[in-house]
């Protein structure tokens, strides 16, 4: 689930980036640093007031089936119930999969080709119309098989449901059935057949993809602007671009719903709001949560850590994310694996560490899967001295792929994310060393995979040889970890995440015959070979395993970092003292 960042002049920031590792005085709400990543920080059952989250631009939509943010995932859950969700609680507690809309997880049979949900009675949308399993099953097709219309998301659903292939989707489709694969019995039951087993599927079900849309009020790519809500909240207004508020959902029961408590009256999100600006209203109280979760600023980091009243309100933690540049194996003349070579060599490591903020912000990393998700396995396939640049290498690299001089290439990186960009212009320097000249073009995030970095021909036809990018796990093994950046049935024309349009013949073998072994073992050392054939065709360029740092809102109640949502703060049950 991807997200990118970096921190510029970060060098003053070096000496004080341990600090918020331990758990510092307390300060604040008393709780101490990295507290939510450990407990419920301010556990309340208190009701009323708004909970404020703000973003420094928009998301990339609120559709619950065509969205593919990390923050949105957690954010959606909040009007838009999946049939199984992560449980909300801190840590590593928070990748346990509980029951959500389904009353219990899947039923597996015929070697885990055939996957059952019953769904809890009595869930009613906000119109008061009651959720069945045909909107479950409405939701996944709309999601999964109408990429020309809804392009966000994983395609996981269309690569293993049987007949996929032959499915056009429910706006072509002129029936009413849809795709003979989701059957639903029943009001309540709904079962998926799949061509080949898939061991992840409770995982896979816990995406936004699942949550019910009512096939009448669908409206394609305008769902966004009513959403009709299965959640605890509901839509009160949205305004593209600027806010959106919800409010209670009062046809929402607690008898169906083990989840959610409903806490706050109502939740705002100020969207294209500076990031200082965001930092200093969360200090202040008057916003309660950066929704993309990203962390705070340069300048907010060094206040934050330097101050031990202030790191005590802090929450530092991986989260199972890499920060990556994607190398374009379309792009000239990234064709030849030499030439990539030639870029992992020359890249200094610790400088874009740096620029992101220093070791608060993450370690060096040498993998594609980070050490906190099942199947890592440690190695380095381009080791330099201190990780900072090897140019001799690099320029063997490039001899080797008839380059001695260099080249000209493009960079991606996302404007409103201060830190990509900085971490960008560190990699700039360090290929400037070796020949190669990259300039780099900006692009916002809201629409950095539909219409930019996510398009392979748009990528191809302005030359984009290198694309910043973060990665999160879309379910914390290395199957959910590594299949949508990697397997060559991934790509897509828009809302693509394998930007290195890497389409390797012996990956795609890894990956598809892994998930469907019924041994976890064998699996996850398939997941270390995917790992070491990808750094071996360099075609990803591991940077840093990142870690955010939050600010934890002295205002906000039952705050918890979850694992699931790559460190963010859970959604489920946020809420307020400030009435």
């Amino acid at each position: 689930m991807a997200v990118v960042a970096a921190i510029s002049s970060a060098g003053m920031l070096l000496a004080g980036c341990s600090k918020a590792d331990d758990n510092g005085d307390n300060g604040g709400n008393g709780a101490g640093a990295n507290a939510a990543t450990k407990e419920v920080v301010n556990a309340s059952t208190e009701k009323g007031g708004t909970v404020t989250y703000a973003m420094s631009d928009v998301p990339d939509s609120f559709d619950p089936g065509n969205t593919y943010y990390a923050y949105m995932y957690n954010f959606s859950r909040l009007y838009a119930r999946p049939l199984l969700t992560f449980q909300p609680a801190p840590g590593e507690k928070g990748n346990e999969i509980v029951p959500d809309l389904a009353e219990s997880k899947g039923q597996s049979s015929d070697g885990g080709k055939t996957w059952t949900y019953k769904i809890r009675k009595g869930v009613k949308f906000e119109d008061g119309t009651e959720v069945t399993s045909a909107d479950v099953k409405y939701a996944v097709e709309r999601s999964n098989f109408a990429r020309d219309v809804l392009s966000l998301g994983p395609n996981y659903f269309a690569q293993f449901l049987d007949g996929a292939d032959k499915y056009k989707g429910p706006y072509k489709d002129k029936s009413t059935k849809g795709i003979s694969s989701i059957q639903t019995p029943d009001k309540y039951t709904i079962t998926f057949k799949l061509s080949q087993p898939f061991a992840d599927f409770d995982y896979l079900v816990t995406a936004p993809q699942t949550a019910p849309v009512p096939r009448a009020k669908d409206t394609g790519v305008d769902y966004t602007k009513k959403i009709v809500s299965s959640g605890s909240y509901k839509f009160e207004s949205y305004q593209e671009g600027k806010s959106v508020t919800l409010v209670r959902n009062p046809e929402w029961d607690p008898k169906t719903d083990p989840l959610r408590k409903q806490y706050p009256d109502k939740i705002v999100v100020n969207l294209k709001v500076n990031q200082a600006t965001i930092d200093k209203d969360l200090m202040a109280g008057t916003t309660t949560v950066d929704l993309a979760g990203r962390g705070v600023d340069t300048q907010t980091q060094a206040q934050l850590l330097n101050s031990e009243d202030q790191k005590a309100n802090t929450d530092n933690t991986y989260g199972g994310r890499l920060v990556y540049a994607a190398i374009n194996t379309k792009v000239k003349p990234f064709d030849n694996v030499e030439c990539r070579k030639a870029v992992q060599y020359a890249i200094d490591k610790v400088a874009v560490q740096t620029a992101q903020g220093g070791p608060v912000r993450g370690d060096v990393a040498t993998t594609v899967l980070p050490p906190d998700v099942i199947g890592y396995q440690k190695f380095d396939a381009y080791p330099t001295e201190g990780n900072k640049g090897d140019a001799a290498k690099a320029k063997e690299h490039l001899t080797a792929c008839k380059q001695p001089n260099g080249f000209k290439t493009y960079i991606a990186a996302r404007s409103d994310r201060q830190q990509e960009v900085d971490a960008a212009t560190a990699i700039i320097d360090s290929l400037k060393k070796v020949g190669i000249t990259a300039e780099m073009k900006q692009y916002p995030s809201g629409k950095y995979f539909t219409d930019y970095a996510g398009v392979p021909t748009f990528t191809e036809k302005q030359g984009i040889g290198i694309i910043m990018m973060q990665w999160g796990a879309d379910w914390p093994t290395g199957y959910g970890f590594l299949n949508q950046i990697l397997n060559g049935k991934a790509i897509s024309q828009s809302g693509n995440t394998n930007l290195s349009q890497f389409n390797n013949a012996e990956v795609n073998k890894l990956l598809d015959e892994a998930i469907q072994n019924q041994d976890e073992s064998a699996r996850n050392a398939a997941y270390a070979e995917v790992d070491k054939k990808t750094m071996d065709e360099a075609v990803i360029v591991p940077l840093t395993y990142f870690k955010v740092l939050l600010y934890r809102s002295p205002n906000a109640t039952n705050v918890v970092s979850s694992a699931a949502w790559s460190g963010q703060y859970d959604a489920l049950n946020l809420g307020t003292t400030k009435k």
